[in-house]
């Protein structure tokens, strides 16, 4: 084979080689393509062979007339052979390929297909990071959620904040520890306008203008009885006057410059009601986003922990909803639609992909999943026990609760999925 390259009767253009690295799922095993010489025939014919090698095909000045002329004439420079069939192992039976019209294997036989054709894709603009708060100075280390913490109002926030902001997580939304000092049964802390709270979303708003912040409305941190609202000697929740009190909560957290308040309530007919509130005390363009799907789950453990607002006594059966129902979510999606919620939440998440599917199907409203504090509690305990691979069993559940149908995922694993996407593409 010749050494160098030759004059041929045809020249090539130059090939552009793209940077696989800057692709996910993209590998080469070639860097670049050149153009190398096969010997030359005694009959003077020159031909050329594309060869996977390191180097670059020599223009020779031809025109395109007279490419086209010189292949016209039979001087047709000449590629790689066809590549073998890959032998299958020994033992493979010889039989008769299936009839089949269709074979959907097609469509996933490589990285470049299977990343042409991906219907779902999820990015760090789909997440919102869940932060919890309290007024000390140190990070405190939630037990029961590992890489969690009670951060400091001013100072831990601040840092975790930057860290999100820098994968691109621009949302958070804020849980308070409420001194118990402070809690009492009506919840009155709720709507301190010097509370810790809208104390830190004046911090923020200072510090990042552009920081997405969404709020939760609610009493149960506030509450002496830990429940959502207010508690009748006889133990019943107690919901229009509760109500009253989420409005004042609401009003305070957007007076203070929140861009989302998120009723968690389940209370009756909260979000009307907020909405009017807000809206009479000129806050028309803070959004709604209404926990409208909220179910009284044991995957929420965790999170009372972090918070120390376990009910004192009883349960949330008689205002969050009971899993086995799956039409209920409808009733509620379509009073907080009418009620003018901006966005509808299902929680918790995965265990709830058919709920967040439907109200998906029949709500032109964005859809928010609330990937609880269980199910990332689980992730991580079957990732330090080795039983799964937690990187990818964490991005596999986000990409889950984006297919069924959420435009975004509240996730305590927004900054590490963030990073993970970050680096993919890299």
């Amino acid at each position: 084979m010749a050494s160098t390259l030759f004059n041929a009767s045809c020249s090539f253009p130059s090939i552009k080689v793209i940077d696989c690295k800057s692709y996910v799922g993209l590998r080469s095993n070639v860097s670049q393509v050149r153009v190398a010489s096969l010997p030359v025939a005694t009959s003077q014919r020159r031909s050329l062979v594309v060869r996977a090698s390191n180097g670059h095909a020599k223009k020779l000045g031809r025109s395109d007339a007279e490419c086209e002329a010189a292949v016209a004439a039979g001087d047709v420079p000449e590629a790689p052979p066809v590549p073998p069939k890959p032998a299958a192992p020994a033992g493979t039976p010889v039989i008769q390929p299936l009839n089949l019209n269709r074979r959907p294997r097609r469509n996933r036989a490589s990285p470049t297909a299977r990343a042409a054709f991906q219907e779902t894709d999820i990015s760090p603009a789909n997440f919102v990071y869940p932060l919890f708060i309290h007024e000390g100075e140190e990070d405190t280390p939630i037990g029961a959620m590992p890489g969690c913490y009670r951060l400091g109002w001013r100072h831990g926030l601040l840092q975790e904040v930057a860290k999100a902001r820098a994968v691109g997580v621009n949302s958070i939304v804020l849980f308070p520890k409420v001194p118990e000092a402070l809690k009492n049964p009506t919840g009155d802390e709720a709507y301190n306008d010097n509370g810790l709270v809208p104390r830190t979303i004046r911090l923020l708003k200072d510090k990042y203008p552009d920081l997405i912040i969404y709020t939760d409305v609610a009493l149960d941190p506030y509450s002496s009885d830990g429940h959502d609202g207010i508690v009748r000697e006889d133990g019943v929740i107690m919901n229009d006057e509760t109500v009253h009190q989420l409005c004042k909560q609401a009003v305070s957290q957007a007076r203070a410059g929140a861009d989302v308040v998120s009723p968690s309530d389940m209370m009756d007919g909260r979000v009307g009601a907020i909405r009017a509130a807000l809206d009479a005390e000129g806050f028309q363009n803070v959004s709604i986003m209404s926990y409208t799907a909220k179910y009284a789950s044991s995957f929420y453990g965790p999170f009372r922990e972090a918070l120390d607002s376990n009910p004192r006594f009883g349960d949330k059966k008689t205002y969050q909803m009971n899993p086995a129902n799956y039409r209920e979510a409808l009733i509620e999606a379509r009073e907080d639609e009418a009620e003018g919620a901006d966005i509808l939440l299902v929680k918790p998440g995965l265990p709830y992909l058919d709920i967040i599917r439907l109200l998906r199907d029949k709500s032109p409203l964005p859809i928010a999943a609330y990937q609880v504090s269980g199910e990332y509690s689980m992730i991580k305990a079957g990732g330090v026990l080795k039983m799964i691979d937690e990187e990818k069993v964490m991005m596999e559940s986000l990409m889950c609760l984006r297919r069924a149908g959420a435009d975004i995922i509240l996730t305590y694993f927004a900054l590490q999925a963030a990073t993970y996407l970050c680096n993919q593409k890299r």
